[in-house]
């Protein structure tokens, strides 16, 4: 189905042609359309065009009023103040509308296919390494905009550009080499499934022992030097031990993604390992084209706007003086993968704000090689640091980074308690269930309402709170529209345009009529924050209407069906909504 046009794009239409036939000589003028609260909308467009034609703004305005047809959508239009336009639309039309949008599976939000091929790079944690709560907004925000980029039609490619290769790794595997047991597993038979908790336990323990010995062991440490070369050579031995590292470590990756409640797939997780044989092209390209020049026998990049403290040149070191390749050459040659092979016309990097002018210095490196320009663009969306209650990094009692799973697991107790003291007539295994989607959803919800570039403060108690601007809130009101629909009987959700709103039906329904419009701009501005204050007030102009308009006990049969026809569509909007930012909506609660 087509998209469904919302009120606002229908009034603005109409406004347009209002002006185009009582002023021609204004041309295509814009009406500058907003929503009010002096009436439905406000349009501001006649004031500039008043000074454009040298005219009486408030005479103007009168002028464009009587040039624009009432028909079924306009109740009142007013001219107010020095030539604003107060815009009341009918109950008729806002019904109407929204009986489209109900009409369609994608509630009438617009789709298209051309929309061009985007790479997001997002949850990148690394071989070896516990995660911990830094990794959380890189999965939380890169999952949102993934979904609502395909959502919206854009072709996504997702990529997991873990951190497993490095110099640790020659440590790692000539300790593995010398004590071949030390990943082994105690799960019983051959089948037996292997937990991310041991996994972790196993890396961590030997991780801890080979650093012991790297930092005290002379002999040891020449020999795990000399793994590197070997790694970096290709030598078949050490990548197979470096293989079991990887596996090992996405046995556990992949343990915490689906506690997330995130679909990690194998064949998205390219690790800075896969650009390896790209190094040495990328690095002669640049140079051959006098991109980057050798100083003191690096390969660098200088930028005219970058100094250090000192005042000097600071460069993007793409080759150290040694022939090792740092992080910029991994990056830049990522960039030429995915431009040229994945045919990407847009590539967003999910990373930590701190990492910005790396990724400034990196792109404007891939500009000058050609391998960015008008027609593919590379952006980070930068995310701000998780704050604990103090307003400062959040850390344990003993000043460790706090372990994700820890979190996640924190989380989940707490929603559980909540949605325990409220729960009715549910099971234990329910009250489980639905203590998982409360609590993973809470933290995704404190993650995602906060604008990305800001940091946030974690705060458990707040983030599981039944009032507030919450997930829980929006679950709630979510699971309260599936009661009243399973109470309502015979009755069935019918839209009656002919009926008189409320002006609490009537704010809810302008609102929700915004869907499409509201999607649109956070695809295009990667702001996932805007889809969540939408969803609150959703929530909250819901909870208004409830208290203010009876829904099964209302006055005539039409009108019980035309509020549960409100209810229906507020929960698919939620509904909607709430999996684009990948939180679960609970039919029960």
């Amino acid at each position: 189905m087509a998209s469904v046009p919302s009120l606002a794009s229908t009034v603005q239409q109409r406004l347009a042609e209002g002006l185009s036939a009582a002023l021609p000589e204004a041309g295509s003028a814009d009406p500058l359309l907003r929503r009010s609260d002096r009436a439905d909308f406000q349009a501001n467009g006649i004031l500039a065009l008043a000074k454009q034609l040298k005219g009486n703004p408030r005479e103007l305005a009168t002028k464009v009023v009587e040039a624009i047809e009432a028909g079924d959508v306009f109740q009142e239009i007013e001219v107010s103040g020095p030539g604003f336009l107060n815009i009341t639309v009918t109950d008729e039309a806002i019904v109407k509308t929204l009986a489209a949008r109900a009409a369609d599976a994608r509630l009438g939000v617009p789709f298209n296919p051309s929309a061009g091929t985007t790479v997001v790079d997002y949850a990148q944690p690394n071989v070896a390494k516990e995660m911990h709560v830094g990794h959380l907004r890189s999965a939380v925000i890169g999952a949102a905009m993934v979904e609502i980029l395909e959502f919206t039609g854009e072709t996504v490619v997702r990529r997991h550009h873990i951190g497993d290769w490095g110099t640790q790794f020659g440590m790692l595997i000539q300790y593995l080499t010398e004590h071949p047991h030390e990943l082994d597993h105690k799960a019983e038979g051959a089948d037996a499934e292997v937990s991310g908790e041991e996994a972790m336990s196993n890396l961590n323990r030997l991780y801890k022992a080979s650093r012991a010995l790297f930092d005290s062991d002379e002999e040891f440490k020449t020999r795990a030097r000399a793994r590197v070369v070997d790694l970096q050579a290709g030598d078949e031995e050490t990548l197979a031990m470096w293989q079991r590292f990887v596996d090992e470590s996405k046995i556990y990756f992949y343990s915490v993604f689906d506690k997330l409640d995130m679909d990690i797939r194998d064949p998205d997780v390219v690790g800075e390992s896969g650009y390896n044989d790209m190094l040495v092209e990328t690095c002669r390209i640049l140079e051959e084209s006098g991109v980057a020049v050798r100083s003191e026998g690096a390969l660098c990049v200088f930028f005219d706007d970058v100094k250090g403290p000192d005042g000097n040149p600071t460069p993007l070191i793409v080759q150290k003086s040694d022939g090792g390749f740092g992080y910029a050459a991994t990056d830049l040659s990522a960039i030429r993968d995915r431009v040229q092979n994945l045919k990407a016309s847009t590539l967003v990097y999910v990373v930590d704000a701190r990492q910005s002018l790396h990724f400034k210095m990196v792109f404007e490196t891939a500009r000058r090689a050609g391998w960015l320009n008008d027609e593919v663009k590379a952006l980070q969306l930068a995310f701000g640091t998780v704050l604990g209650k103090d307003g400062k990094p959040f850390k344990t009692r003993e000043g460790e980074t706090v372990r994700l799973v820890d979190l996640l697991d924190e989380a989940i107790d707490r929603a559980s308690a909540v949605v325990r003291e409220k729960a009715q007539d549910l099971s234990e295994e329910e009250i489980a269930e639905r203590g998982t989607q409360v609590g993973i959803g809470a933290v995704k919800y404190a993650d995602l309402s906060t604008s990305a570039a800001r940091d946030y403060k974690f705060d458990l108690d707040q983030m599981v709170s039944l009032n507030g601007d919450t997930s829980v809130y929006l679950q709630y009101a979510y699971a309260r529209i599936q009661s009243i629909l399973r109470k309502a009987g015979d009755a069935k959700p019918a839209a009656h345009p002919e009926l008189a709103l409320a002006a609490s039906e009537r704010a809810l329904g302008l609102h929700l009529d915004s869907f499409g419009e509201l999607i649109h701009e956070t695809a295009a501005d990667y702001a996932p924050h805007k889809l969540a204050a939408y969803l609150y007030q959703v929530a909250s102009l819901y909870t208004t209407f409830y208290s203010e308009c009876p829904v099964l006990k209302a006055d005539t049969p039409e009108q019980v069906e035309n509020r549960l026809f409100l209810c229906d569509l507020t929960a698919r909007t939620l509904h909607q909504g709430m999996a684009l930012l990948g939180i679960r909506t609970p039919e029960r609660l």
